[in-house]
């Protein structure tokens, strides 16, 4: 459904009358109704500064939960360091 309204009137009080023409006019001053955009350029600009605040802390979260479920291997260094020693002594 597209919405109208008029860019001079209290939005509290306007209501719709539709002309001779078939256009759709306001009922306080006349004017001619105004199509409403379905996106507005300050609802992107919203989108994006809540996602730059957001994205961070839900990348943290499912790395939090990743390795809760998985956690890392804490020996691998030592286990690392380990075969480093066992080829240098075989060599």
């Amino acid at each position: 459904m597209v919405q109208y309204y008029c860019p001079y009137c209290n939005p509290k009080y306007q209501f719709k009358k539709q002309s001779s023409k078939g256009t759709l006019i306001c009922g306080l001053c006349g004017e001619d109704l105004v199509k409403k955009p379905f996106i507005r350029l300050n609802q992107i600009i919203a989108l994006v500064a809540a996602s730059s605040l957001l994205l961070p802390l839900i990348y943290t979260l499912i790395f939090l939960i990743k390795n809760q479920i998985n956690p890392p291997n804490k020996n691998y260094q030592a286990n690392n360091t380990l075969m480093i020693i066992i080829k240098e002594k075989l060599s």
